[in-house]
């Protein structure tokens, strides 16, 4: 399929009082989606309300960044809950990012789950299910946003939720279509002119390398740049300006 838009989204309000984490109003400006933190990996009630606040200003699309109740690890280890808690600790993330967002003069359009939790949920069907259950509860006008071929977009599509799927600027591919473990070289890509080119291609051929240099094909909604990465900034600057020098519109699949 020809694309002429994509989504661009990063990962923001993830600061946590004193601790700065990423410069998320120079990433408001560039990106179409914001994924903000609801406080369960990162983030607190002051920079949930001000992110949700600097991206309504800014016409940028919010959505929930849920994860498991895990500060100390950044929400990147596993957690083996119970479907039940897992389901609550999501309702409850929403809720609290709901609040932010309505004072905001937005709403929550999206939910992407964050780390250990993304990832999990692309083969672990408890915990997929777990979370599907909760964004029909809370509202299931949401969409979900994943990996592509994830068991949570299936099960959320066969709930009636809108799906979309999500690509990785600055992240390396395994031969399998998942993200490459950051323990592993060339995970995680630093250049941005590398990272541009690749997200050109992504979205005008539906291809990517993967880390062993075969060729991947992959249709996504949307390209992910993480705002605490080094450099996030310059690289979500150059993405941009690549993918419209391609005349490809950025724009958030979510509606604002």
């Amino acid at each position: 399929m020809t694309r002429t838009s994509i989504d661009l989204n990063s990962d923001l309000g993830e600061a946590f009082g004193s601790w700065p984490m990423g410069d998320d109003a120079a990433m408001l400006d560039l990106v179409s989606s914001a994924n903000v933190a609801c406080g369960f990996h990162a983030g607190d009630p002051s920079v949930a309300r001000r992110t949700c606040a600097e991206a309504a200003e800014r016409g940028v699309t919010v959505g929930a960044h849920v994860a498991y109740r895990d500060l100390a690890g950044f929400g990147r280890r596993f957690m083996d809950i119970a479907p039940a808690e897992l389901s609550a600790d999501v309702l409850y993330q929403l809720g609290a990012l709901q609040a932010m967002a309505q004072v905001a003069g937005t709403r929550i359009r999206y939910v992407k789950p964050h780390g250990a939790l993304y990832n999990a949920i692309v083969h672990h069907e408890a915990q997929a299910a777990a979370v599907v259950e909760a964004i029909v509860a809370f509202d299931p006008e949401l969409v979900v946003l994943g990996l592509p071929g994830s068991v949570v977009l299936d099960l959320a599509a066969q709930a009636g939720l809108g799906t979309a799927r999500e690509a990785f600027a600055d992240r390396g591919y395994l031969p399998d279509g998942t993200l490459a473990p950051r323990s592993q070289a060339g995970s995680v890509l630093h250049d941005p002119q590398e990272v541009s080119a690749r997200m050109v291609q992504l979205v005008t051929t539906g291809t990517l390398t993967a880390v062993d240099g075969s060729t991947l094909s992959i249709d996504a909604d949307s390209i992910c740049v993480h705002g605490d990465s080094p450099g996030a900034v310059a690289m979500a600057a150059a993405v941009r300006d690549a993918l419209t020098a391609a005349d490809l519109e950025v724009t958030a699949f979510a509606g604002r």
